[in-house]
Formats: structure tokens, sequence, C-alpha cells
């Protein structure tokens, strides 16, 4: 379950750097929870095609996110507004911005 909104995420953040064909067999397969066979079905191609279409997607989103860290960065803002004290605060946001 963990990993699945891991990818949520990440495809929230990347959506637009995919071509429509994977966002469109991300969606059918991570949101909308259809099988391989079922999108393979709707789009008259093979299960392979689908099984190595979402591989790649996947594989496009931790690359993505290992060069960007988008999700770290926001994972950690979000963190910090839970905090109280102003300087560990500042601190925090120095540590996300890098300064």
């Amino acid at each position: 379950m963990e990993e699945f909104v891991y990818y949520n995420d990440l495809f929230d953040i990347y959506a637009d750097l995919l071509t429509d064909n994977e966002k469109n067999t991300f969606k059918d397969y991570y949101q909308e929870d259809l099988s391989l066979a079922e999108i393979a079905d709707e789009k008259n191609v093979s299960r392979s095609a689908i099984q190595k279409t979402v591989k790649n997607v996947i594989d496009k989103l931790n690359y993505y996110e290992s060069m960007l860290h988008i999700h770290e960065k926001n994972s950690k803002v979000i963190e910090l507004l839970d905090l109280n004290n102003i300087d560990d605060l500042k601190t925090g946001i120095r540590e996300v911005l890098g300064i």
C-alpha cells in the first residue's frame, strides 16, 4: 500500500513529463485498478506490452525523483509544518533549500 501511495504521489508531480500513453496506462493500472490483461484488451495490445509500459513509467518516476527530489522535499516541508520551535523550523527550511 505504501508503494502504491508513493508512486501515485510521484505521478502527481511528474505526470507532465510522461507521454499520453504512459499517463493513461499508469492511471488505468494504479488509479482505476485494472489488471494488465484488462488494459491490454482495452488497448488491443499484448499483456507484456502493458507490463513493459508500467515498468517504464515506474522507472521514469524513480529517475525523475532521484534527479529532482521534489517528493522528498515536499515530505520534509510537510514535516516542518508540525514544528512549533521557530529555530527548528528555520533550520529545517535551510536544509530543504540546501543553504
